[in-house]
C-alpha cells in the first residue's frame, strides 16, 4: 500500500499542476497547515530535477506570504481574544515580559524555526502576537526558508538518483521516522511553549 501511495506520489509530482499544489502547501503550512511543504517539495523535484530551483522559489515565496498570514492572524486575534484572557487571569504583565523577550531575539527564532523541521506557523503566529517588528520578520522568514527550500532542492538536484533510491529502498522506516518526528515536533510545542 505505501509502494502505491509513493508511486502515485512521483507521478503527480510529475503533474503540470503539481506547483500549485506546492505554492498551496507551503502558504498553509506557514499559519495553520501540520505538514511540512517538503512532503510535496521532494517527491516534484525527485520528479524533475531540473526545475529544482522553481519549485525551491516557489515553495519560498509562497510559505514567506503565509508566513504573513500567519503574523497577520497573531497580529489581530491577539488583541481580540488573547489579551482579555490574560487580562482576565492576571497574566498580561508576564506576556509583556515574554513578549520583550521574544522581540529581543526575534531575528534568530524567526531564522532558526524557518530553517528547521520545527512548525514554522507557530513562529509566525507568535511574531504577530508579540508584534515583533514586520521588517525584521521578512527577513528572517525569507533568509530562513530560502535557505532551507533551496538547500533541500539543491541536494536533490546534485544528489537525486543515489537519494531516490535510497527512498525507494527505505520507504517504510522512512515513513515511521517522518511520523515520529512529526509527532516529536508537536509533543516538543506542548512542552516548550
Amino acid at each position: 500500500m505505501l509502494r502505491r501511495a509513493y508511486d502515485k506520489t512521483m507521478e503527480l509530482a510529475a503533474h503540470r499542476n503539481a506547483p500549485w499544489a506546492l505554492a498551496g502547501v507551503a502558504f498553509i503550512e506557514s499559519s495553520v497547515f501540520p505538514i511540512p511543504p517538503d512532503v510535496v517539495l521532494i517527491p516534484m523535484v525527485l520528479a524533475e530535477r531540473r526545475k529544482a530551483w522553481v519549485y525551491a522559489a516557489i515553495a519560498t515565496l509562497a510559505s514567506v506570504v503565509g508566513g504573513i498570514f500567519g503574523y497577520i492572524i497573531g497580529y489581530f486575534l491577539f488583541e481580540t481574544i488573547g489579551h482579555p484572557i490574560l487580562s482576565f487571569y492576571g497574566y498580561t504583565a508576564a506576556f509583556e515580559d515574554f513578549a520583550k523577550r521574544y522581540n529581543e531575539y526575534g531575528a534568530w527564532i524567526v531564522f532558526i524555526a524557518g530553517v528547521t523541521p520545527f512548525p514554522y506557523k507557530v513562529i509566525t503566529i507568535a511574531s504577530g502576537v508579540t508584534q515583533l517588528n514586520f521588517f525584521v520578520f521578512m527577513v528572517a522568514s525569507v533568509a530562513a526558508r530560502g535557505l532551507r527550500f533551496f538547500v533541500v532542492a539543491g541536494l536533490l538536484y546534485w544528489f537525486g538518483p543515489p537519494i531516490k533510491d535510497f527512498i525507494e529502498k527505505y520507504l517504510g522506516i522512512l515513513s515511521v521516522v517522518f511520523v515520529v518526528l512529526l509527532i516529536g515536533g508537536f509533543v516538543l510545542i506542548k512542552y516548550v511553549f
